[in-house]
């Protein structure tokens, strides 16, 4: 993943490769200094979660298949 942290003001999302296809299970991610911030896309105003780093790793760790 090229992002890195961002400014907590401006924070740059991007889409979840593992959202689902028909538009209606999209999550959103943006790594911010202090974690990580998830959204629902298709409602970019409402609250957000945020995350730490360690936190999002091993959520990562846990979700993402391993290679085998």
């Amino acid at each position: 993943m090229s992002a890195g942290p961002q400014p907590a003001h401006e924070p740059v999302w991007f889409k979840s490769s593992y959202s689902g296809g028909n538009t209606t299970e999209c999550v959103e991610a943006a790594f911010i200094l202090s974690g990580v911030l998830v959204r629902d896309s298709k409602q970019p105003g409402h609250p957000h979660l945020t995350v730490s780093a360690k936190a999002w790793a091993g959520f990562l760790a846990g979700a993402l298949p391993q290679a085998r």
